[in-house]
């Protein structure tokens, strides 16, 4: 299982809830370019999306009236 340290991502006041959401909007889109694809995937979709996202090929807008919540 895949266990981030999340101080590192949780970065510019980001919360835990818009980094879930970001992770399974990519997830799903993973899994979509894959059927699309054919391909068949080695990993779990939320893992690639969760590297994809620690590994900055992914960036998280968060909506400037949630940022201080």
């Amino acid at each position: 299982m895949l266990n981030p340290d999340l101080r590192s991502i949780l970065t510019d006041h980001l919360s835990r809830y818009s980094l879930v959401i970001a992770t399974a909007k990519l997830a799903r889109r993973v899994v979509e370019d894959a059927e699309e694809s054919g391909e068949i995937l080695e990993e779990k979709p939320v893992t690639i999306a969760l590297n994809k996202i620690l590994d900055g090929e992914y960036e998280i807008e968060e909506p400037e009236e949630i940022r201080n919540l």
